[in-house]
């Protein structure tokens, strides 16, 4: 008797062996592991159900208990089958049709399994009791072989007409299921006493679970799929990003290029020049809330890069010192500001992050300083080839609270909310600081006092590239005037979908007394191009319907094989590391809308010195 039962023993400790470790790891709760995990039940029921029939065969040869534990054996080998079926349904359905499907056909299977269990009891069935053989045989048993057939061409014709719906990894092993089973029942029919139906059950189960429903396997498998995911709603929310940058900057390119050339009007009097530049200021605190959102996100998506190059930071210094006067507006600041001499002439690192990074500290320490001083001042440390740039900026301002002082590198986080509710921000600044140092491999250390002020020192490493001292430069932007230039009788080509940006663009280019013309789109450009005109320089949008401005440049540079003309990017696209995709384009040049006149008259001063 042990020797007819051997592979049920065995298939049974397996079983076991296999549902303690299935059901005690965490799983993914969704339909296929539920309709897995009753297959491993029913597959358990029905070796227990098959090891009794075998046992009473041998004790108590026709009897009752016999025949019910015989018929209960076979009754599970159809229930396995529809359970199966289901399975195989399952993973031949997308995932939005399987809420509303897998219900359906599973009701059509329950129905299906009650008729052939009611038939398969009523059948005769009877059994074979010799030395070393002991099976079961008869119309019950030829029935159930007939349905384990028949349930195999269904489950062929419907992985077949399913197959580009269901995953390679789980199409073959299925495949593999179903040739396997066809084998068993062919031998199992020719051979009874070979007992392998059960056996084959249970090993299909056991395939399944270190192949398609192995639960570590699954977690994977939906961690990748979140992962994917996540990159699309982060793809999605760059480009939306870049859309959302595109559409505020565009009206605000028009309020900020119309209040600066009325800030410039001597009709006006002095009481509408102050809410010209109140406009100016409260046009600039919107683009600095959009910076920052932009940023922050970048960051956040992993998208953001730093882009190494050679530059002067004597330049970048000035251009710091400039800026944050301009932000004193009537503040009667002392702003003192230094610059060590010893700094080498070209260093190597990314010059826009430098630069916003201390902006962000010099525009945090104007906004929260009232009165006294704000101090700026420029070090460095020199050891090999690398110059550590040491950067501080000190106030007497408002100060920060012990506790709260690493809340500040927090998004959205702004300090005594209630004493500081009229200054304005989204608190997003220092927080941008603190990552973009990370990038850079910088640090910042933070001292203040509450109600005394406070002192932010900054250190990056930068590899120096030129060590030799330059002579101190003046401001440059302060010393160019439109007059200087040599720009009388040049000849300017705007080219932009939007009239509004059209008629900012020419209003700020009048005082360099350019011969403007302007064209809405870039075939427009093309056509003028074509028609034998020539232009000193093109400022051109991108984001134009049709053909964009990325298009339109390097359509000119196909038909015009000696076109030299400066073209400079004029768009409202100013997401991070976008400038320097325009100059990898092939453009000579970027300027963010809203155009800032100190911005475009350093691009002036460029071309037309």
């Amino acid at each position: 008797m042990i020797n007819s039962i051997t592979f049920q023993i065995c298939a049974l400790v397996y079983m076991l062996l296999i549902m303690v470790v299935y059901f005690s790891k965490e799983r993914i709760n969704n339909i296929e592991n539920k309709i897995y995990s009753c297959t491993m039940v029913v597959n358990l029921i029905g070796l227990v159900f098959d090891i009794i029939s075998v046992i009473t065969i041998y004790y108590i040869p026709n009897s009752i208990t016999n025949l019910i534990f015989s018929k209960l054996y076979l009754v599970s080998i159809v229930l396995w089958l529809v359970i199966l079926t289901i399975y195989i349904f399952s993973i031949s359905l997308k995932n939005e049709e399987k809420k509303d499907v897998i219900k359906s056909i599973a009701f059509v299977c329950l129905i299906a399994f009650v008729v052939l269990s009611m038939v398969v009891f009523v059948l005769p069935i009877q059994y074979v009791n010799e030395p070393g053989v002991i099976y079961s045989y008869g119309d019950s048993t030829n029935f159930v072989y007939g349905l384990t057939v028949l349930f195999i061409i269904v489950w062929m014709i419907r992985i077949f007409s399913r197959f580009k719906f269901i995953m390679k990894k789980k199409c073959i092993p299925i495949l593999f299921y179903v040739v396997l089973g066809f084998i068993t029942s062919i031998v199992q029919k020719s051979n009874p006493q070979l007992l392998l139906i059960s056996f084959a059950e249970t090993f299909c189960t056991f395939i399944m679970y270190f192949t398609i429903e192995n639960p570590d396997v699954k977690m994977i498998e939906q961690l990748d799929e979140a992962k994917k995911q996540a990159d699309k709603a982060n793809q999605a929310k760059s480009d939306f990003l870049s859309s959302m940058s595109h559409e505020i900057r565009t009206p605000l390119n028009a309020i900020v290029g119309f209040s600066q050339v009325l800030s410039e009007d001597d009709s006006l009097n002095s009481n509408a020049k102050e809410e010209v530049k109140d406009i100016i200021m409260a046009s600039n605190s919107l683009l600095e809330i959009v910076n920052g959102i932009l940023d922050i996100s970048k960051i956040e998506s992993g998208k953001i890069e730093i882009v190494n190059q050679d530059y002067k930071f004597r330049e970048i210094f000035d251009d710091l010192v400039l800026l944050s006067k301009a932000r004193l507006g009537d503040k009667k600041l002392d702003f003192r500001y230094t610059y060590d001499e010893s700094i080498p002439a070209v260093i190597y690192g990314d010059h826009t992050r430098v630069k916003q990074v201390i902006l962000n500290i010099l525009t945090n320490a104007i906004k929260y300083t009232r009165e006294g001083y704000v101090e700026f001042k420029v070090s460095s440390i020199i050891k090999d080839d690398i110059c550590r740039l040491i950067i501080s900026v000190e106030d007497s301002g408002i100060g920060i609270k012990e506790e709260n002082i690493d809340k500040l590198f927090s998004k959205f986080e702004r300090l005594d909310l209630d004493k500081n509710i009229t200054i304005e921000g989204t608190g997003l600044g220092m927080a941008i600081t603190k990552k973009l140092l990370e990038l850079m491999n910088g640090k910042i250390v933070v001292q203040s006092v509450y109600g005394k002020g406070s002192k932010f020192t900054v250190s990056i490493d930068q590899r120096i590239v030129k060590m030799e001292e330059e002579k101190s430069v003046e401001l440059l932007d302060t010393n160019i005037k439109e007059k200087d230039l040599n720009t009388s009788g040049k000849k300017v080509l705007v080219i932009d979908d939007n009239k509004i940006n059209l008629k900012v663009a020419s209003k700020l280019l009048e005082n360099y007394k350019f011969d403007i013309e302007t064209v809405d789109s870039g075939n427009g450009c093309i056509d003028l191009l074509k028609s034998g005109k020539s232009y000193d320089l093109l400022l051109m949008d991108d984001m134009m319907p049709g053909m964009s401005g990325i298009e339109t440049l390097h359509k000119i540079k196909e038909e015009f094989s000696d076109f030299s003309t400066p073209v400079v990017a004029l768009t409202a696209n100013a997401i991070t590391g976008v400038k320097e995709k325009y100059l990898s384009e092939g453009f000579d040049d970027y300027l963010a809308k809203p155009i800032n006149k100190e911005e475009l008259k350093k691009l002036m001063g460029k071309y037309f010195k």
